[in-house]
């Protein structure tokens, strides 16, 4: 094999390692010379917090509402009644306990009914 033949082979691989990393998409960059150079996106792993956080916020609202409706009596019956069931049904009654953000946000909702 020639120099010129590894000198090419060199050149293609390092072209498939650019072109593999560039699959993430790429961004334009202008170089302190002016020049605009394509690099590669990181491609980094991403937690849907943003998704978490709606869920938790629909749940307690989903709380304060059953606490408005049943009535604190009631609701705190019902989740007794919870505690005493299989252990999946204690976990339930564990989240639907009626806590301070639950109860601020039932007298909320007072307020607006």
């Amino acid at each position: 094999m020639g120099q010129s033949q590894l000198q090419f082979d060199r050149r293609i691989r390092r072209l498939e390692k650019t072109a593999g990393r560039q699959r993430n998409g790429v961004r334009y960059v202008v170089g302190p010379d002016g020049l605009v150079v394509a690099k590669a996106r990181r491609r980094t792993p991403s937690f849907p917090l943003r998704g978490l956080m709606i869920l938790a916020g629909a749940a307690m609202l989903f709380k304060a509402f059953l606490y408005v409706n049943l009535g604190g009596i009631t609701y705190s019956e019902r989740v007794a009644e919870l505690q005493q069931g299989s252990i999946l049904e204690q976990a339930g009654a564990w989240i639907m306990q009626a806590d301070p953000a639950t109860l601020w946000m039932a007298e909320q909702i007072k307020s607006f009914l």
